[in-house]
């Protein structure tokens, strides 16, 4: 007697199949400068799409700190500030699918663009959002904890006392200090499970934790290189919120369409 269940259609698998992990490289200095090279070159070819990226992330940034302002939570603006760039990667999925389409010779306008972005949610994409959000929200608020915990009898009302408080005041040292160490902590983990795994998803059918693992084995495979591209990263960013935040405009671009090369030097291609 044949089985109910014989020759019925297995459920869809709702991830991503498993397959082999990503074969990393060994990557240089010379990688890197090869990258920032082609991302450049990248930002010149459509100057107006990638810039637009840039201008969004740039508008954000402003509209939250006038909304940190407006609701009187000036202790957040610091770490908001500080802590904005970590959410950097997703925001430069549409520029790696640029770079992708650009490298390929493949022609794109808006439409092309926007509907690989829009179609990301139903991709894995979304769990890295969620990581990245979640940490961001560990980074405000330790910050909120350490800040409680060493400036409790500190008092201050506006942006002015509280920048006065923390940077003139033994209290304020203690806290950044302490801030700093815990910041750079989160930084260095959310940079290195998302460096890689952001393009990596985009580009290929594979689940968040695998994404998640090939970025690690990648800066552990090159902490010095990596981490010198964390530096460059941290560093362009923080200059760039100077302006209002309009730096953002150039050097987001620029820094997304630089991090889908170094992506491509740092992983082997899946096999076919």
């Amino acid at each position: 007697m044949m089985s109910k269940t014989a020759g019925s259609k297995p459920p869809e698998n709702l991830t991503p199949p498993q397959g082999a992990m990503p074969k990393v490289n060994k990557v240089t200095a010379n990688d890197i400068a090869a990258s920032l090279k082609a991302g450049f070159s990248d930002f010149l070819a459509r100057p107006v799409m990638s810039g637009f990226f840039g201008l969004f992330y740039a508008v954000f940034g402003i509209l939250f700190v006038w909304c940190l302002v407006w609701l009187e939570k000036i202790w957040m603006i610091i770490p908001a500030v500080v802590g904005f760039p970590l959410v950097a990667p997703f925001a430069a999925a549409g520029l790696y699918e640029m770079s992708r389409r650009l490298q390929k010779g493949e022609s794109f306008g808006w439409p092309e663009i926007l509907t690989v972005m829009a179609n990301q949610r139903k991709r894995e994409m979304g769990w890295m959002a969620f990581v990245t959000l979640f940490i961001f929200w560990v980074w405000v608020y330790q910050f909120r904890t350490v800040l409680v915990i060493v400036l409790q009898d500190s008092s201050f009302s506006d942006f002015d006392g509280f920048l006065n408080t923390v940077f003139f005041t033994p209290q304020g040292w203690t806290f950044l200090a302490i801030g700093t160490c815990v910041g750079a902590l989160l930084s260095a983990v959310l940079f290195s499970v998302t460096v890689v795994a952001m393009p990596l998803l985009l580009d290929r059918e594979t689940n968040f934790v695998s994404a998640m693992i090939t970025s690690v084995r990648v800066v552990a495979e090159n902490p010095v290189v990596m981490l010198t591209w964390a530096a460059i990263i941290s560093v362009t960013m923080l200059l760039s919120l100077v302006p209002a935040f309009l730096g953002l405009i150039f050097t987001l671009p620029i820094l997304g369409h630089t991090t889908w090369h170094l992506y491509q030097r740092a992983v082997q291609p899946a096999e076919e």
